[in-house]
């Protein structure tokens, strides 16, 4: 492996240990705004003491979180130098707002809400957790944001005299529609894997006959923000399909295996079997006009197959050569106009010549072999991303269907009564967390050989450094986030253990019957 892989690798092993904590951390977030807010208005201390037990739990998540969030930030100046000096006042930016305000927000309202329960008024700490998961949910959005302007760059322009990539329109940046679908899918996914959090926690109480009044009322809750969450996140990625289509074109004929362009309205490939090498789908299962309604939102608008696509690139690689050559000349007579101009009107397939740099140093001189070879690297692996979209789409699935079930269930005031459903909530528990990291693989594995869409290509972003510091230093992450891992896993499973009675130094049964 040269070192763009292994920078590629260590920046994604670090991306989806990270992953596993942020999503818990969105979800139990608002479901501790839900529990304080009915304690408020009810002024049932059961629902204080629920608050302050998945609070506990929430607490342990988020530490583990920021711990394995710092250190990512860091590899853009370690691992990807070029990516930072190239794109820096553009990424940049979302990035240190996030730290600025959503980051430090969260931090100092966590703060208050574990030590201020018995220092400010039921009103005023209510306030504060709301406030500490706003902030959670802002510092996702400014992330998200960054994230969505390497995978749709608006709002940017190349500078010629400073050979870098800056802001032209900020408030494209920041409204971004790509970024704005990945900001609602993203939290609605988090808000899934808290609901299952609390769900599945509380069917294992009942399962043992053990804090039943906590956990009937931790599943009611759960049951009704889940099932609102799960079908939000259907929703809210038909919408991220949607974007995909209109600037990602790629991206959605590799998650589809197709590769050849269909006729409009296109059909969706429910399952088959990809082939890179043959460039077919054995076996296929479609679905008539459900492609070409996603994506394009119509059914006579056409949704371009790989083939056609990388027959594109190689016409975006040829201008990109003109752009490129210009650019060369510019260096030395920088006062030309007309070489400007040209560069001008080439600009925006100058990244598609930048793909040649993998192969040889002197773009312009590029054999159509080689401009053959450029366009075909813009094909992500396609049984990758196939099979990781639909088993993340099987999943959403599941979660609505199991929290149908949880709503009816708790609306007949039956959740204790049927044991096989709490044992399929339990061991639901992991799921929601795998189809977290395929959402992942899919949005970022799918838009290889880009670190920034149709502009820079990941292969250059990278920064000179021996490829032996990288082996080290992913060795050291993979080591230590794995520790991080472990003691997460530790400590919720010890204090879900210990249960409510033990962490909150008070039997919840007594709280309830003294409430009511």
């Amino acid at each position: 492996m040269d070192i763009v892989e292994l920078s590629r690798l260590q920046f994604a092993a670090t991306a989806l240990y990270h992953f596993l904590f942020v999503p818990l951390t969105l979800g139990l977030s608002i479901l501790l705004g839900i529990m304080e807010t009915v304690y408020v208005m009810t002024g049932k201390t059961i629902w204080r003491d629920l608050t302050k037990f998945w609070g506990t739990l929430f607490g342990i998540n988020f530490v583990m979180g920021v711990a394995t969030g710092i250190t990512m930030e860091f590899q853009f100046g370690t691992n990807w130098a070029y990516y930072s000096h190239y794109v820096g006042d553009i990424f940049g930016a979302p990035l240190a707002i996030e730290g600025l305000m959503a980051f430090f927000l969260e931090a100092t309202f966590i703060g208050i809400f574990f030590f201020g329960w018995n220092r400010m008024s039921k009103v005023g700490h209510l306030v504060i957790t709301w406030g500490l998961a706003i902030g959670s949910n802002l510092s996702a959005l400014w992330i998200l944001i960054a994230n969505g302007w390497m995978q749709y760059p608006v709002g940017s322009r190349f500078n010629v005299d400073t050979m870098r990539m800056e802001v032209s329109n900020f408030a494209e940046v920041l409204f971004n529609p790509v970024a704005q679908a990945k900001f609602v899918h993203t939290v609605s996914a988090g808000y899934v894997v808290g609901a299952v959090f609390v769900l599945a926690i509380s069917a294992l109480y009942l399962l043992r006959g053990k804090h039943v009044v906590l956990a009937k009322r931790s599943m009611t809750v759960a049951a009704g923000f889940g099932l609102a969450a799960s079908l939000s996140v259907v929703v809210l990625g038909d919408e991220s399909g949607y974007t995909a289509g209109q600037n990602q074109k790629m991206k959605v004929a590799a998650i589809e295996a197709e590769w050849d362009t269909q006729a409009a309205p296109a059909s969706f490939t429910l399952i088959g079997i990809p082939d890179m090498k043959t460039h077919t789908t054995k076996y296929e299962v479609k679905i008539p006009y459900a492609l070409g309604l996603i994506a394009t939102r119509s059914t006579d608008q056409e949704v371009p197959g790989i083939n056609n696509l990388v027959e594109i690139a190689k016409t975006r690689i040829k201008n990109g050569m003109i752009a490129y050559d210009a650019l060369a000349k510019i260096k030395v007579d920088r006062n030309n106009a007309a070489l400007r101009t040209t560069l001008d009107a080439h600009v925006k397939d100058l990244g598609y010549a930048l793909l040649l740099k993998r192969v040889r140093s002197d773009v312009q001189n590029a054999t159509p072999q080689q401009i053959d070879a450029a366009a075909a690297s813009t094909v992500p692996n396609v049984p990758v991303l196939f099979w990781s979209f639909r088993f993340m789409v099987g999943l959403g699935f599941y979660f609505i269907a199991l929290f149908a079930v949880a709503f009816w269930l708790s609306a007949k005031r039956q959740l204790d009564t049927h044991r096989w459903f709490l044992r399929a909530a339990f061991w639901t528990l992991p799921l929601p967390w795998i189809a977290a990291e395929l959402g992942w693989i899919v949005a970022e594995y799918g838009r290889q050989p880009w670190i920034i869409e149709g502009v820079l290509p990941t292969s250059l972003a990278v920064s000179g450094t021996a490829a032996g510091n990288v082996m080290f230093s992913l060795a050291g992450f993979i080591v230590f986030y794995s520790t991080l891992l472990v003691a997460d896993i530790y400590l919720l499973v010890k204090y879900i253990k210990l249960g409510p009675d033990a962490t909150l130094g008070h039997k919840v049964e007594e709280n309830l019957v003294a409430a009511e």
